[in-house]
């Protein structure tokens, strides 16, 4: 017997707390440089409903780099900032909600 979600009150396969969840957030994507120049993206202001080390993991897939998430936040090795805005798009985010800083 699966488990049901204690928000939707649906079975957590059926569960669409996340994907609501996705919809409603204001995102922000900034740029900052690290040590020897280096650059790195920084993607805040999700919710606690987004699992973030699986949307961590589908960023960095989707767009081939390393990172981590910490204190909230995603963290991607190098300038993605022309592109992920459309990656965000893919997985179910509102682009309207997504605000990239240059």
């Amino acid at each position: 017997m699966s488990d049901t979600c204690p928000k939707c009150g649906l079975p957590d396969d059926l569960c669409v707390c996340q994907d609501m969840a996705r919809g409603e957030q204001q995102i922000t994507v900034s740029l900052s440089e690290r040590r020897w120049g280096k650059m790195m993206t920084i993607v805040k202001g999700f919710d606690d409903d987004v699992d973030i080390s699986e949307l961590e993991t589908k960023l960095k897939k989707n767009l081939a780099c390393g990172g981590t998430h910490k204190d909230g936040r995603i963290e991607l090795q190098g300038d993605h900032t022309r592109r992920i805005k459309d990656v965000l798009e893919d997985l179910g985010f509102d682009p309207q909600s997504v605000e990239v800083q240059q």
